[in-house]
This record gives structure tokens, C-alpha cells and sequence, in this order.
């Protein structure tokens, strides 16, 4: 029977419950438990697919296919294990599928209703995730905040869970604790508040992350066990952290993982962390810095930069970084700012390196289009990850093949040199407007050629790699671009479709149609973003 570790967020979002999350589990690993995570998200979308990557964040895409939560990234790089779709649910998936059982008379017809049935359908969504991995610990993530309706279902499976088997299951409230500037004392109000909310929904909280500016002190930790009613030992201190991945360790040097232990009759085990612990102290620790730009056009609303919209990529970058003794200093770049002014793209001499990330649509790509060619003719390092790549094929059609005009059709589809097209099992799927869930998604097999940077990066000539994405490079130029210097380093061997390009007599240009930061893991940095940063530092 697998035990379960619940962690519901309280006060406000945004205060790291997918760290916190990923940090338990990472910590029960340690121990020699076999331990998987599941993220319950309170959205009535089926998926994560269909939502703008401003308002929600990155799209993080598993090696099965599903379009998930960026918390999914989160626990694989720190559980460095895959994490199936099974693990990701959201509001619309449980109510499709109860809908769906009820369709097909799996109900025997009975009134089918919101309570028990949704709840009953999330706990097997749960339980079922866990079997599939033969789990011993399960740390479920629910989503929002306590008090809002759109969880309330989610808490209501937990508060089922915990009666049938109490010492089975375990709460864990993550609640922000404010230091009011013009008090200068931690105040633990909203987390009486949010303590209070959970158990107006059945739930009492075994444990309190306390996330805040600094260290919760003893005092504080005392209201909250008279309040609260937890245990003072109960209140664990997260204080703001140089690095989410110091997470682990300060709740390990608080015995976090073997209070979780004991709540759910788990057996403590010795912790081993001493691998992540030399690599944090080595991120500490360093001074020198790698200068990266990221030249794109999601992170931007209002006068705020939202740099979750590519986090995977990110925390891709300052490992490859840390595991090269270096620092990644970045900087947003708005691809529509190089279309305002052209001589602007000098500024990208200033970098060590320049990554161009996915996206969809035509605002700022001619802004792109100028960031590739000039990386390419200054011999500046250039990443191009999935439409990055895609929009290296263009610059190489346009400005080395002369073919004016030269385009994706996703952009032109007019274009008299449609070097990047739509692939065919997508063209009917785009007509009838079936977008949700139906892109070329998940891993997908890759053969690489000798002598590439590619082929040395990996170090091997077969990979998997995963996709998201409805157009690809046109194989009715390939010809004409190898004899003019493109390179086809990578490609899949079933369709033979193009997978990653390269430029001859170039440090560092490579584009890949798939999505490599997917697969990074923080003790294992991606070969490819390690030899970027290691070109990078070259530059």
C-alpha cells in the first residue's frame, strides 16, 4: 500500500508549493524510498496545452505526450526520474472521464453526482498513478489555494483519503508569512487564516512550511502550534533561498523528511544527499559568469517579466552552468524591439551566448529572423530550441540560398519557398480546429550523425528526445542546403524527419525541433546545454 503526502497552498499563490513538493520527494528518495509526485490542477482545461504561456506559465511536455504543468518539470529534475501522465490531472480530465464512465453505463445507472463521484475519480487517479509505479510514497501537489472554490474537490478526495486510512496520509499547508516593512516583525495571521480555511474543509494540517523573507523563529513557531494546533517542531522554516535547490537541504538539516516518516508508519532511513549537496555548494560557491541572452517574446505583461514561461529552460541553463564551475547571468530580450530597431542587434555582441526558445505565431519573428543571421555571420553561439530552429532554417533560406520570400507556413502559407510546413497528420487536425492534446508531442527516436557537434555532445548516436509542434523542416530543400553548409546532425529514423541542424565553420549553431530542456536533471545537465554553455564560454 502506498502512503500518501498531501500539499495544499495557503495566504497566496505563488509561494513555491512545487519546490516544496519537489523537495519532499526528493528527500524521500534520498532515503531509499521509491517515491513518484502528482500535481491536481484546479483548471476546468483538459490540459495545459491550450493555455497562454504568460498567464500560466511554461507548458512542460512529458516523455508519454501529455502537455502538463511546469510542477511536472520541477519534480523531474529533482526526482530525476520520468513522471508519467498519469501524474497530472486537472479539474476538466476528471469531470471528462466521469462523464465519459457515465456515457458508457459503467454507473449501472445511478444518479451520478458531483460528491462522492469527483472525488472518488480523483483518489483512483491518485492511487492508480501510484500502482503503475509500484510507489511507496506518493507527495500529491493541489493547486491554488485553500479557500477557493475551484479546489475544493481536490481536498475533499485528500479529507476521504485520510479517513479511510489515517495513517496512510499526511497534510502539508505552505503558507506565506509577510515581514510588514513598516512593522518589521513576522506576523503568522494569514496563516492562522489559511490553517483555519483547511479545516473548514475537513482537513487539519500535520505540518506548516513556513515561506518567508527569513528563518521562522521559535516564537513564531509557538503561535503557530497554539493556533494552528500542530506540533512547534511541526512548523518548518522556508526562508527565501539563492537556489530552489538548496530547498532539500534546509528541510533535511530540520529532520523534515523523517517527521513525514513517522506521521505515515514509514520506517526512517538514513538520508543521501551528499551528490546534490556538492553541486549546490558548488552554485554558491562560484563567481565566475556566463552571459545569456534569450531573445523571445512570452515573458513580458505590462511592466512585469515573467520568465516562467520558459522556466525549464532556464533552470536547463544554470545547470549545465554549475555543473561547469560558472554563474549564468540573463537577459530578456524582446524579439519585437530588433524589428523597431535593426541596429539594436549589436547589442547581442555583449553575450557569450544567444538561445531562441519555442513559440507559435508571427509577431516578432522577422525581430528572430535578424537575431539568427547575425549570430550566425558573428560567430556568437546560438541555441535554437524548436521554433528557434525553425527560424534558423528560414535565415539560412533567405540570406545563404537567396530564396526571397522564404518562410513557415504557419506565417505565410502563400510562401513560394515553404521551407518549414505543416507535417500531414496535422493538416486535417489545423482544418477542423482539433487543437487541444493533438500536436506531435512526447519522445521520439533520433539518429546522429558522425563528426557533429550533436554526435559529440551526446557522446552516442542514438537519443530520445521530446517534441511539441505542428510544423517541421521540408525535405524538399535538404539537398539544396547541405551543399550550402546546413548540416542535418540529427534526424528521426522512421519518418526521416529533420531533428537538429548545425552551421559549418560556426563555434556553436545549433537548432533542434525537439524540446531538450525537458530532459535536463539537476545532477545531470542535458548534453546539449552543456556544450552550449561550454561554446558559450568559449565566445
Amino acid at each position: 500500500m502506498s502512503k500518501y503526502v498531501f500539499v495544499i497552498g495557503g495566504v497566496m499563490s505563488s509561494v513555491g508549493k512545487g519546490v516544496v513538493t519537489s523537495s519532499i520527494a526528493c528527500i524521500l528518495k534520498s532515503k531509499g524510498y521509491k517515491v513518484t509526485a502528482i500535481k491536481a490542477d484546479p483548471y476546468i482545461n483538459v490540459d495545459a496545452g491550450t493555455m497562454n504561456p504568460v498567464e500560466h506559465g511554461e507548458v512542460f511536455v512529458t516523455e508519454d505526450g501529455d502537455e502538463t504543468d511546469q510542477d511536472i518539470g520541477n519534480y523531474e529534475r529533482f526526482l530525476d526520474q520520468n513522471i508519467k501522465s498519469e501524474n497530472y490531472m486537472t479539474t476538466g480530465r476528471v469531470y471528462q472521464s466521469v462523464i465519459s464512465r457515465e456515457r458508457n453505463l459503467e454507473y449501472e445507472g445511478r444518479c451520478v453526482e458531483v460528491v462522492p463521484h469527483i472525488p472518488e475519480e480523483i483518489i483512483r487517479r491518485i492511487q492508480d498513478a501510484g500502482r503503475d509505479v509500484q510507489a511507496d510514497v506518493i507527495v500529491v501537489e493541489i493547486g491554488g489555494t485553500v479557500g477557493e472554490y475551484q479546489n475544493i474537490l481536490f481536498l475533499e478526495a485528500a479529507r476521504m483519503m485520510k479517513v479511510k486510512n489515517p495513517d496512510d496520509v499526511t497534510f502539508v499547508l505552505v503558507s506565506y508569512l509577510p515581514i510588514p516593512t513598516s512593522v518589521g516583525e513576522m506576523k503568522t495571521k494569514p496563516t492562522q487564516y489559511a490553517a483555519r480555511s483547511l479545516n473548514s474543509a475537513g482537513i487539519q494540517a500535520d505540518f506548516i512550511v513556513c515561506r518567508s523573507e527569513r528563518e521562522i523563529d521559535d516564537k513564531r513557531r509557538e503561535k503557530l502550534a497554539t493556533f494552528c494546533a500542530i506540533r512547534p517542531e511541526h512548523a518548518i522554516s522556508a526562508p527565501d533561498l539563492e537556489l530552489i535547490y538548496e530547498l532539500p537541504l534546509v528541510f533535511e538539516r530540520q529532520k523534515f523528511g523523517q517527521k513525514i516518516l513517522n506521521c505515515i508508519r514509514l520506517k526512517d532511513k538514513k538520508s543521501n544527499l551528499d551528490k546534490w549537496k556538492k553541486i549546490v555548494d558548488l552554485a554558491k560557491s562560484t563567481k565566475k559568469i556566463v552571459k545569456i541572452a534569450i531573445v523571445g517574446k512570452y515573458f513580458t505583461t505590462g511592466d512585469y517579466t515573467l520568465p516562467d514561461s520558459y522556466i525549464s529552460i532556464i533552470e536547463s541553463v544554470k545547470i549545465a552552468c554549475w555543473h561547469r564551475k560558472v554563474k549564468p547571468q540573463f537577459s530578456w530580450i524582446n524579439s519585437e524591439d530588433f524589428e523597431k530597431k535593426p541596429e539594436s542587434l549589436k547589442i547581442l555582441k555583449n553575450y557569450n551566448g544567444v538561445i531562441v526558445p519555442g513559440g507559435f505565431g508571427s509577431r516578432g519573428i522577422e525581430g528572430i529572423i535578424a537575431t539568427s543571421k547575425f549570430c550566425r555571420e558573428n560567430k556568437i553561439p546560438y541555441f535554437g530550441l524548436c521554433y528557434g530552429m525553425q527560424i534558423a532554417t528560414i535565415d539560412f533560406a533567405r540570406n545563404v540560398a537567396g530564396l526571397k520570400g522564404a518562410n513557415t507556413q504557419e506565417i505565410d502559407s502563400k510562401t513560394p519557398y515553404p521551407v518549414i510546413h505543416i507535417m500531414d497528420e496535422q493538416k486535417e487536425k489545423v482544418k477542423n480546429k482539433d487543437y487541444g492534446g493533438s500536436m506531435r508531442l512526447g519522445g521520439y527516436n533520433c539518429v546522429l550523425k558522425a563528426g557533429t557537434i550533436a554526435r559529440a555532445s551526446y557522446g552516442r548516436n542514438k537519443i530520445v528526445e521530446r517534441h511539441r509542434h505542428r510544423y517541421e523542416f521540408n525535405n524538399k530543400f535538404r539537398g539544396q542546403f547541405e551543399k550550402l553548409g546546413l548540416v542535418i546532425s540529427g534526424e528521426n529514423p522512421e519518418r526521416k524527419l529533420v531533428e537538429i541542424i548545425e552551421i559549418k565553420k560556426h563555434p556553436f549553431f545549433v537548432g533542434t525541433q525537439f524540446h531538450p530542456e525537458f530532459k535536463s536533471r539537476f545532477l545531470r545537465p542535458h548534453p546539449l546545454f552543456a556544450a552550449f554553455i561550454k561554446h558559450s564560454l568559449g565566445n
